[in-house]
C-alpha cells in the first residue's frame, strides 16, 4: 500500500485588530479656563451653610472628611518648664539648682561640677544631673577658694566706650582696667593682679553716650544679683534734657527751664504707663532734680531706655549720668578711674 504524500498547508493570518482609539485628555487641550470668582464665592458658602446647619453649635468651619479637628493647645502659663527634667519630683537640673541657691552662676556650676568640687547627697555630681528640691548640695573647700579669689570693679565710665565686647570702631571700657587708671582713694585694700582682668565681664549696659558707673565682675554671683530674670535692683540716673516737641532739630525747642513748659501729664507717663518693644514698662520714680535735670530710679534696663522713653513724651537727652546701682554709690570715682567693691559692700 502505498502513502500518500502530505501536503504541507498554512493557516490563513487572522486578520490584524484595528489600533486602538487614543485616550481622550482629562481636560480638553488648551489652556485652563479659570471659573468665575462668584462661582467660587457662592459654592463656598454653600459649604459653609451646610456645616452651619449639621453643627450648630460646633466650629464655624466645615473640614474635610479626612481631617480631623486640632487638640487645643495650653495656656502658654501652664506650659512645662522645660529646663525641670522631673515633672513628678520637681527635679531640675543641678546647675540651675546651684543658682538658685545663691551658690554660683550655672556656668561656674558647671565647671565646679566637671572638676569634681560638688557633692549630691554625699556623692559627686555629674554634669546635666537632675535634682529634686530636697537635695543636699556640698561645694568642696576648693571651689570656694577659688570663689573667694574673684574680683568685682566699679568703673566711672567715660562717654565713647561701649560696655561690652568692641564695636564700630569704639573700645571696650574694660581696656580702662589697668594699674595706671586704680583710683588712689580704693579702700578695699586689695592688690592690683593681672589675674583680675581675666574673664570680667559687664553686669548691665550703660550705652555709649552715656557716663557714670558700670560694674564689671568675675563673680557669677554679683552678675545674677544685677541682671537675672528676677533682679529687681533698683537703678539710679541723672539725666540732663531739652525739650523738643518736634524733634531736637525742629522748631520749638527749649533748652533752659525746661521744667516750666513740660506738661504735667507727660512726667506721669515717664513714672508709668509707657511700652517699649511692645513690652509694658515697670513703674519708675522720675522726679525734676532741678529745672533742665531728671532723676530716674529703674528696676529693669532695656537697651537704651531712658533715652526712648524720653522721646516718647517729647524730651531730647543731651547728658545721662549713673550715679548708684542697688547700695553702691559712684561717690568721687573720677571719670576713667576704677576701684574693687569692697568686702562689706553689697548691692
Amino acid at each position: 500500500m502505498t502513502d500518500k504524500p502530505k501536503t504541507l498547508q498554512l493557516k490563513a493570518k487572522a486578520p490584524a485588530e484595528k489600533p486602538a482609539a487614543p485616550r481622550a485628555p482629562v481636560r480638553p487641550r488648551g489652556p485652563a479656563r479659570a471659573r468665575p470668582l462668584s462661582e467660587v464665592k457662592a459654592e463656598r458658602a454653600a459649604r459653609e451653610a451646610a456645616w452651619a446647619a449639621q453643627n450648630p453649635q460646633g466650629d464655624t468651619a466645615p473640614r474635610r472628611p479626612s481631617q480631623a479637628p486640632r487638640p487645643s493647645r495650653p495656656p502658654r502659663d501652664t506650659r512645662p518648664d522645660l529646663a525641670r527634667v522631673g515633672n513628678v519630683r520637681g527635679e531640675i537640673r543641678l546647675n540651675k539648682r546651684m543658682a538658685e541657691l545663691g551658690l554660683c552662676s550655672r556656668r561656674e556650676a558647671d565647671e565646679w561640677i566637671a572638676r569634681g568640687w560638688v557633692l549630691v547627697n554625699g556623692q559627686p555630681a555629674v554634669m546635666g544631673q537632675p535634682v529634686p528640691p530636697d537635695a543636699q548640695v556640698e561645694v568642696l573647700p576648693q571651689a570656694r577658694h577659688q570663689q573667694a579669689g574673684q574680683v568685682t570693679i566699679l568703673l566711672h565710665k567715660p562717654v565713647g566706650y561701649v560696655s561690652g565686647l568692641p564695636e564700630d570702631g569704639h573700645e571696650s571700657a574694660a581696656v580702662l582696667i589697668k594699674p595706671q587708671s586704680h583710683w588712689r582713694d580704693d579702700r578695699s585694700g586689695r592688690r592690683f593682679e593681672a589675674v583680675h582682668t581675666r574673664g570680667l565681664a559687664p553686669a548691665g549696659r550703660l550705652d555709649i553716650d552715656s557716663t557714670g558707673l558700670l560694674v564689671l565682675t568675675q563673680d557669677g554671683r554679683v552678675a545674677r544679683t544685677l541682671i537675672g530674670e528676677d533682679s529687681g535692683v533698683e537703678k539710679e540716673y541723672l539725666v540732663r534734657v531739652h525739650w523738643a516737641p518736634n524733634g531736637p532739630k525742629g522748631a520749638g525747642v527749649v533748652t533752659q527751664d525746661v521744667q516750666a513748659v513740660f506738661p504735667a501729664e507727660r512726667l506721669a507717663l515717664l513714672r508709668h504707663g509707657l511700652s517699649l518693644d511692645d513690652q509694658p514698662l515697670k513703674p519708675a520714680q522720675v522726679d525734676w532734680q532741678n529745672p533742665e535735670q531728671l532723676r530716674f530710679v529703674l528696676r529693669e534696663g532695656k537697651k537704651r531706655q531712658i533715652r526712648r522713653m524720653c522721646e516718647q513724651v517729647g524730651l531730647h537727652v543731651v547728658g545721662l549720668k549713673r550715679i548708684r546701682i542697688g547700695r553702691v554709690m559712684l561717690g568721687n570715682l573720677p571719670v576713667g578711674q576704677w576701684r574693687y567693691l569692697g568686702g562689706d559692700e553689697r548691692f
